[in-house]
């Protein structure tokens, strides 16, 4: 059993670094799980919504109620 692995937790990290994570992603090992995960987080605050849209990475996710 591998114990260095982490486990992604996008409501662990502040709007700002999923942003930087988001924009980051071709520079960076960043999975498309955790990149969807990240959106999805972003989304859910209600955080850079425009820009998501605008980069076309908001798709189909829906921000909360």
């Amino acid at each position: 059993m591998d114990m260095n692995t982490t486990h992604f937790d996008a409501s662990e990290l502040c709007s700002r670094k999923l942003w930087q994570m988001i924009n980051k992603a071709p520079d960076r090992r960043v999975t498309e799980l955790e990149l969807r995960e990240a959106i999805n987080e972003l989304a859910t605050r209600r955080r850079y919504l425009a820009e998501l849209r605008e980069i076309g990475k908001l798709g189909e996710c829906s921000p909360g109620p």
